[in-house]
């Protein structure tokens, strides 16, 4: 910079004036905060008392704009402040006496209550004490989601504690009390052997909004073989024929089961054809490939449509015919586009599409019914609802009778198929509903007593985690970590008092459930929110796990997508990343594993770490 373009001494010595005036101005309102926290204060637990506090000068501090002093400090080579979530006070005082230092005068602050290494120290302790120590190869946690198979495969838990898990995490909207047993003893088993640490987070349900069941449809299953390109047979469709009593037990199975409630199974050979009509009419045939005790296997390399009671004819011999037992009804869905009226209802109904007359002349619209149907005592005229993860979108358009009349909005061109079981989120409706379910209080009694770790679900207020620590008390679990899921607006908008409520415990968490939070903050929003609530958490020095659809694409399929990894990245800036359910769930953890090693030398929270770039 020349002579001439140097700004005046009077002109720089005016500017830090106003600067350090604006920065007095601002820590004696973080000191009015911490007077307004102090009312609470009594009720922290004594390891989070300088959190709160630290949490309540955040507050105080994020109450304003301050991205114009940012951009003055910076120009002067001080801090912007930019990084002062884990020690706000003594960030601000350190700016100050620099800003006095510059200008010659004189500045002494008292002693802020948090220093600089003490705030990332408060948090690792934080963390370990929820969530165990880390391992040591990385800083964040891996917590993975357990499918039903963790509950009779033992090695498929010791193999995820292997790759890197270290927290196991069960939801208990699913499965029960005997199969979550069983993954525990499993976990346990794995530890004993591998001699590695691994907590037990287990979800409760909570009030989650579904749609209730529907009609169902003809017991029909269709089966067909895979296809090239030429159309050619890559693989043949496969059944197995076995007694209804197994068929119940193999609902999931492959090849599908076909339940046998006439005939000789028995009798089967491999090489015998079977000969059939199928639902349409159509001349089809199978091969016997194999046989067991219980079962036996066929191939066809044609689509057939098989139903209850269909009559099989194996060709030649005796007893040539079987009879198909009863199959499951096929789920009904109903179709909706924009502009389509559809009633929600507290009636426990079955759903059903629209009613329509010979002609297919409409006669009504759509009917569901929600599983939480008081639900319906609370929503108004105008409020937004979403269904299946925000695929389809609506607005209530009339409330009476216990009936809510809703326009969807938001659908495909072509329309979307709405199927029983999936979410409903109300974003905008003050809802009434207890956070804890009957049914979480009787978990509650398994959890507490198998859990390092119990997750709220559908968390909304300060007394909603009132509610739970009573229930654990008289568990006689004071001292079991939680982990609040933030999953609604309702959450989000009350971080800061949810943070301060569980401050009453000793360890304590914050589970980002990026899936819900999205359809109720709206997608375009959820980049934004996810920074805010890392921020928030590491104000409060307490842990946090990046969740929902992290590496799921690898998981499900075996490859991941491009924007995933960099998804996955992005969880350095959490304590611990969850992942969900899938058929490559060991290979997702090994490469978790390894993106999280790698990043830990670029990225600490939101500092970029200058690691020697060994490309250049």
């Amino acid at each position: 910079m020349s002579d001439a373009e140097t700004p005046p001494p009077g002109s720089k010595k005016a500017r830090l004036d106003d600067l350090i005036e604006r920065l007095i101005e601002i820590r004696l309102a973080l000191a009015e905060s911490e007077t307004a926290f102090q009312k609470t204060a009594v009720e922290i637990h004594p390891t989070y008392l300088k959190s709160a506090r630290n949490l309540a000068h955040y507050i105080g501090l994020r109450r304003r704009d301050v991205r114009v002093l940012q951009q003055e400090l910076a120009e002067l080579g001080l801090s912007s402040l930019g990084r002062a979530e884990a020690h706000v006070m003594a960030t601000l005082d350190a700016v100050l006496a620099a800003a006095h230092g510059l200008s010659g005068k004189p500045w002494r602050a008292a002693p802020a209550g948090l220093q600089f290494q003490e705030g990332n120290e408060l948090l690792r302790e934080h963390t370990e004490a929820l969530l165990g120590p880390a391992p040591k190869n990385r800083a964040v946690r891996i917590m993975v989601t357990m499918p039903t198979e963790a509950a009779s495969d033992y090695a498929l838990v010791r193999e995820l504690l292997a790759r890197g898990m270290n927290c196991m995490r069960i939801n208990c909207a699913y499965d029960g009390p005997l199969e979550w047993a069983a993954m525990a003893r499993h976990l346990d088993r794995a530890r004993r052997e591998l001699g590695r640490e691994c907590r037990l987070s287990m979800d409760l349900a909570g009030p989650k909004l579904r749609v209730g069941p529907m009609e169902t449809g003809p017991e029909v299953i269709k089966v067909r073989p895979r296809r090239d390109a030429l159309g050619k047979v890559v693989v043949p469709a496969r059944v197995c024929l076995v007694t209804p009593a197994l068929a119940a037990a193999l609902t999931d199975a492959d090849p599908v089961a076909i339940p046998i409630a006439g005939g000789a199974v028995g009798s089967l050979r491999v090489g015998d054809r079977i000969d059939f009509s199928d639902t349409r009419g159509a001349t089809r045939h199978m091969v016997v490939t194999a046989c067991g005790v219980d079962r036996v296997e066929l191939e066809c390399d044609r689509t057939c449509y098989l139903a209850s009671g269909l009559e099989l004819r194996r060709k030649g011999g005796r007893d040539g015919i079987l009879r198909i037992g009863r199959l499951p009804a096929r789920e009904r869905s109903i179709l909706l586009r924009r502009g389509d009226p559809i009633i929600l209802s507290n009636r426990l109904a079955l759903g059903r599409g629209a009613l329509a007359d010979e002609d297919g002349h409409v006669l009504g619209p759509a009917m569901i019914h929600c599983t939480i149907p008081e639900v319906l005592e609370d929503v108004r005229v105008g409020d937004p609802i979403w269904f299946d993860d925000g695929r389809i979108g609506g607005r209530i358009q009339a409330v009476e009778g216990g009936e809510a009349t809703i326009e969807i909005t938001h659908a495909p061109p072509a329309g979307a198929k709405l199927r029983a079981n999936k979410g409903i989120n109300l974003p905008e409706t003050e809802l009434r509903i207890a956070s804890l379910t009957p049914k979480d209080v009787e978990d509650l009694q398994v959890v507490a007593a198998q859990a390092d770790i119990v997750g709220m679900s559908f968390v909304r207020a300060p007394a909603d985690i009132g509610s739970l620590e009573q229930h654990l008390s008289r568990l006689g679990r004071r001292e079991i970590g939680i982990l609040l899921k933030i999953e609604t607006r309702k959450a989000f908008d009350n971080l800061p008092s949810l943070a301060l409520a569980a401050m009453r415990r000793p360890a304590a968490g914050v589970m980002i459930a990026r899936g819900d939070l999205a359809v109720e903050c709206g997608f375009e929003r959820m980049a934004e929110i996810q920074e805010e609530i890392l921020w928030v958490c590491e104000a409060a020095h307490m842990p946090v796990v990046w969740a929902t659809q992290v590496l799921e694409t690898l998981a499900k399929t075996g490859l991941p997508s491009w924007a995933e990894i960099t998804d996955a990245a992005m969880g350095e800036r959490a304590e611990c990343v969850m992942l969900n359910k899938g058929p490559h769930l060991c290979d997702a953890v090994g490469a978790l594993d390894d993106i999280l090693e790698r990043m830990q030398g670029h990225q600490v929270k939101k500092t970029a770490m200058l690691r020697k770039l060994r490309r250049w």
